[in-house]
Formats: structure tokens, sequence, C-alpha cells
């Protein structure tokens, strides 16, 4: 019989393996705090087990970490972001980001990613594969365990790395659930976010979840037409169709969606665009994210001047329509918003 990923394993799974060779629930739930309190990668040291028990485990199940091919930090020393070899060979970037309240982490979902963004990296890459919902949630537990050793915490969690986590909806949401699992990593939902570019069913399934997550929907365009040069996995999904999912989330959640602009020089940043922008989201709970691009080498799109960007903005103000300009970080690393695309040439090698 072949080992099971303890990593890949949900509570329930725990339990009734456990209960099959006779031990009761309280021992997985010791396990499952070594694994997501105290991060341990190996069950030799889960010391309150009986031993015949943690010889079992280390006869039937294994545990991968996530292996560092590289690290960079950002010459200001905020940001960091590490390539991750996987157990069949890909690779996937994550990203650590550190504030005044805290530290911030963007993980990925997929290897690659299918909706094809023409300004992102990772959609110039392609899709690859879909990441296991072990793997979206090793990547916490790795960033989680070196801040601890700093006496410090992630305090927030995005999925904003590579990837679309509403394609792998069903990998994206066992992680979400195991990271807020009291008895698990108990980190508080309403400190994790979802991005999408906009997958409408995916969308309404989310809100009915009922948990309170933040969602952020990749907009970047006020027509279809427009949004279907620069997302073209939008020609599934009319704007109209995407509006109503995420006019349905705000009512169900209660919870503001943030709508995320990536800001390109002579493509979407005029004062007809704002208003154009600004009728589109008349009445919906939301806040708009404005990002001045970030350039990728696939794309020769660039990002306005800084004036430019305030004349947006208080385009959106006058509309009332309420907005920030993203604070740009990592783009020295080619780690800000669409710029992940998981080649080892493009980080410093070594670093564990």
């Amino acid at each position: 019989m072949a080992a099971v990923d303890l990593y890949e394993m949900s509570f329930a799974q725990l339990e009734n393996l456990l209960a099959g060779w006779g031990y009761p629930v309280f021992h997985a739930r010791q396990v499952w705090r070594w694994l997501y309190r105290q991060l341990v990668t190996n069950v030799a040291v889960m010391s309150d087990l009986p031993l015949e028990l943690r010889t079992r485990l280390a006869d039937s199940v294994v545990m991968h970490p996530l292996e560092t091919l590289a690290v960079r930090q950002s010459d200001d020393g905020q940001t960091e972001k590490r390539l991750f070899l996987l157990q069949d060979g890909e690779t996937v970037e994550t990203v650590r980001m550190s504030y005044h309240r805290g530290h911030t982490l963007c993980l990925s979902s997929q290897v690659g990613c299918a909706m094809g963004c023409v300004f992102c990296a990772t959609g110039q890459m392609g899709f690859r594969r879909h990441l296991t919902a072990g793997e979206m949630v090793q990547q916490v537990t790795y960033f989680q365990k070196r801040l601890r050793d700093q006496n410090a915490r992630l305090t927030n969690l995005v999925f904003m790395g590579m990837g679309e986590p509403l394609h792998n909806y069903g990998a994206t949401l066992q992680a979400v659930r195991r990271l807020v699992d009291r008895n698990g990593f108990n980190l508080s939902a309403r400190r994790i976010t979802i991005s999408t570019i906009g997958i409408p069913y995916a969308i309404r399934a989310l809100a009915r979840e009922r948990l309170p997550l933040n969602l952020a929907v990749s907009l970047h365009a006020a027509t279809d037409d427009q949004r279907k040069r620069l997302v073209p996995a939008a020609r599934r999904w009319p704007l109209a169709e995407l509006m109503d999912a995420v006019a349905e989330f705000a009512s169900i959640t209660g919870r503001r969606v943030t709508m995320e602009w990536a800001l390109i020089k002579g493509e979407n940043d005029s004062a007809s665009h704002a208003s154009a922008l600004a009728e589109l989201l008349d009445g919906l709970l939301c806040h708009v994210n404005l990002i001045p691009l970030n350039p990728t080498g696939g794309y020769v799109g660039r990002p306005p001047d800084r004036h430019q960007v305030q004349v947006y903005r208080d385009i959106l103000t006058r509309h009332g329509v309420p907005s920030t300009i993203r604070v740009g970080r990592g783009q020295d690393i080619q780690a800000g918003c669409g710029q992940l695309r998981a080649h080892a040439d493009d980080a410093c090698s070594g670093g564990q």
C-alpha cells in the first residue's frame, strides 16, 4: 500500500486513519497541532504521541516539505521571494511582504495559469498543473516557521500568486479551511483574500461557503471588448454575468469586494476609462485598487506616470467610488503583481 502524504489529508481523513488503527480522536488532534501549530515536518518529533503510533505513522505516511531552490530579497529588505521545488519537479514562487502591522504572504494556487492575461508573466508561461491543498498550505507553514524564529507571525494571506485560485476551487477551499481551523493554523478568514479574474459560477459558490473571506476581482477593463483583449479567458464570461456574481457575493457575505485595475498607459488609464469604470460599479459594495502596471518581458505595455494615476483616481472619487493606489513592492526582484513566473534563472540560488 502506497504511503499517504500527511500534508494532503484533511482532519477527517486523519481521524479515520487513526480510528482504523484503534486510536481515539484526541491523537488525531495531537498530530494536527504538531503539523499546523508546531509546524513540524517529521512525525518522529511528535513527542506526546505513543511510540507505537509514531512508528506506525512513520511507516504509513510521508511528509515532503517544500524545498527552496532560490531566494531573492528586495533592496529595502521588506519583500522576499522564494522559488520552491515540488515533488514532480515543477516549481512555484511565493512572496512574503513585511509591513509595520505584520507580514502578508502572497501564495500560489497553480503552476502557471490558464487565464492568459496578456500583461501577466504567469499567464504568459501557460498552465502546467493545479497545486494540491497540501502544496498551498505548505507555502504558509514554511514562512510561518521562519517568522516564528523571529518572534513574528503571518497576519494576512492573499491568494494572488501564480495561478487562478477559483480555477482550482476544490483544493483552494480545502487549503483555506485548514488554515482557518481553530485546531490547526487558526488564522481568521477575514485576513484571507482570494483573487480571481472573475469566474462567475465559482464566485457564487464561494459566497455560499459562508466564510468571511475577502474577494478581489482582477477587472482591468469596463467593456467586454477591451477586457477580452487583456484577459482572454473573459471571452467565456461577459461582464454583465461577472458583475451579477460579484453583487451576489457582496449581498450574501456583506463584505466589500476589491476591484483590481492594472493601469496601462494608453490602454485603460484615460478619463473616459475612469468614468466607464465608475458607471460599471455604481451601487456596488466595492473598493478599487489601482495598480500601476508592473512590466514583464512578454508584454510591451508600461504604467502611466504618477500624475495620470492621480487624475484617474480623482475621477473615481468624484463619482463616489472609493479607491487606493497600490504602493509597489518587490519590483526589483520581479515579485510585484503579475511578475511571478517560477523560473530559477530569475532568482539568486541558495537560501534555506
